[in-house]
């Protein structure tokens, strides 16, 4: 997987906590984001993408994982919740990505932005949630 995409999707996680948190306009986080220089190395075609799905894709997805939660989603950590997010919009939505590389990086993502423990929170449900939305995928890997 390629460093720009790990970028952007980094980018998109801090877009998200922003929009959950402020309730700001997403493609507003987007712009600023976009004209920031330093943010220049990441897959900007990407992260529009992410910044633009995730938002108005945020039922569907929240949805696919409430299954597998332990509490209400609006309980769990904005920063956990926004990693989620982008991994169960990959898992639906981008098959050509493998779902071992979505899982790596969602768990990347919560050790760098989430709480102590909060990666293995994320892995447990991505597991479950890969299992469901790809099973073909994940049988074929696992034998």
């Amino acid at each position: 997987m390629s460093k720009a995409r790990t970028r952007a999707r980094r980018l998109a996680v801090q877009g998200l906590y922003e929009w959950q948190a402020s309730g700001n306009d997403p493609r507003d986080i987007l712009n600023i984001m976009l004209v920031n220089p330093v943010n220049k190395n990441a897959d900007l075609e990407y992260l529009r993408e992410l910044m633009r799905d995730i938002p108005n894709q945020s039922t569907q997805l929240d949805a696919s994982l409430e299954p597998y939660l332990d509490r209400p989603l609006d309980e769990i950590d904005m920063v956990e919740r926004a990693v989620l997010r982008v991994s169960a919009y990959e898992l639906s939505t981008r098959l050509d990505i493998p779902y071992r590389v979505v899982i790596n990086e969602g768990v990347e993502l919560a050790k760098v932005f989430g709480a102590d423990q909060g990666h293995k929170f994320v892995n447990g449900i991505l597991d479950k949630l890969a299992a469901d939305l790809r099973p073909d995928e994940v049988r074929q890997r696992r034998s």
